[in-house]
């Protein structure tokens, strides 16, 4: 069952058995980090920026699929947070840049970790889902 953050932040309070805004703020924190990288585009945007500054366009082309829309969204979130700096060039027309602050630099290493992972144990996943849905297929009618 998924435990929505309202009630992890009620559980991190009970184990705590401290009352007040304290926890529940560093546990908002917290969990709105983690789920601000662990967004469908974040860690996309991040591991492009990695490597030095990039202008809007040339993310917008390193991202398949995503809309200028959400990368707009999601850089100013990602500013916001201080894991980017976005920097605005007096040119016209005017030049955009984004880099990682070195609080990303620091987030690259578990990135990194992360998508080797997922690249070792890539083929096993596949394997393990066409596995899955076949005999989800083969029981269908028996519920």
């Amino acid at each position: 069952m998924f435990l929505g953050n309202n009630d992890v932040i009620e559980d991190i309070e009970e184990a705590d058995g401290v009352d007040g805004p304290a926890p529940v703020r560093e546990a908002c924190t917290v969990l709105e980090a983690l789920n601000r990288i662990s967004g469908k585009w974040a860690i996309g945007i991040l591991l492009n920026l990695s490597h030095g500054p990039v202008r809007f366009t040339e993310l917008e082309r390193s991202v398949p699929g995503i809309s200028r829309r959400m990368l707009t969204l999601t850089l100013r979130n990602l500013e916001r947070d201080g894991l980017i700096e976005r920097t605005v060039y007096a040119t016209v027309p005017p030049k955009v840049e984004y880099r990682g602050t070195e609080m990303a630099d620091d987030l690259y290493a578990s990135l990194k970790g992360l998508t080797d992972w997922a690249e070792r144990h890539r083929d096993a996943i596949a394997r393990s889902r066409d596995s899955y849905d076949r005999q989800q297929a083969a029981g269908a009618g028996d519920l």
